[in-house]
């Protein structure tokens, strides 16, 4: 065993250690900890495969932003944590019936000839000049164009369909026209009102 394959292993064990705490663990703070480390983890087998600016977006994005920003949220929550083990033996069949068809599914795919260290070979040293960047560019902007542009319309989408669903109106809520409170007449504004200060009995 070559010292790439076994950091390899140490890491890829370390992933699926991290994504199997991750649904076992309780506390919502340490599940996303765990979740870290898995992303940690992942970018390190990606920058084994070479591919630098994957592994360096996975960091910075997943890491450094949506992780921080969860575990901001969750650490001010007040999160009841009896309330929420309180319906988990109710999904325990669903969730284990998906666990194992899930398990059989990738057992059936990995164990084919389809990945194999003949179909896949180890990709071979890069020389010093080769960029992950351009490269990944050129595929999105030439082989992938089409669907790359496709899933900026569907995500152009989602985010109208949520700003549409977050700002729409409602009847319990107050609204206020703008057109009608810049058309009004300035005169109109402050009425004065005379009235005694005691009442006279």
């Amino acid at each position: 065993m070559t010292f790439q394959q076994g950091i390899f292993y140490f890491l890829a064990a370390q992933l699926v250690f991290a994504a199997a705490m991750v649904i076992t663990v309780r506390n919502p703070v340490k599940a996303a900890l765990f979740l870290v480390l898995a992303f940690v983890s992942a970018a390190g087998l990606w920058l084994l495969l070479q591919a630098e600016f994957l592994a360096i977006v996975l960091v910075l994005v997943y890491v450094g932003a949506v992780m921080v920003l969860f575990l901001f949220v969750v650490m001010m929550l007040d999160i009841n944590l009896v309330r929420l083990r309180e319906g988990f033996g109710e999904y325990l069949p669903i969730g284990g019936l998906v666990a194992v068809l899930l398990v059989a599914e990738m057992t059936i795919i990995l164990s084919s000839d389809r990945f194999g260290p003949v179909q896949m070979p180890d990709p071979g040293s890069l020389s010093a000049s080769h960029s992950n960047t351009r490269e990944l560019g050129r595929l999105l902007y030439t082989v992938y164009a089409y669907p790359f542009e496709i899933a900026a319309a569907i995500l152009l989408v989602a985010i109208v369909a949520a700003i549409a669903l977050t700002l729409r109106r409602r009847k319990d809520t107050k609204y206020q026209n703008p057109a009608q409170q810049i058309n009004i007449n300035p005169h109109e504004r402050v009425r004065v009102i005379k009235m005694p200060s005691e009442k006279k009995i």
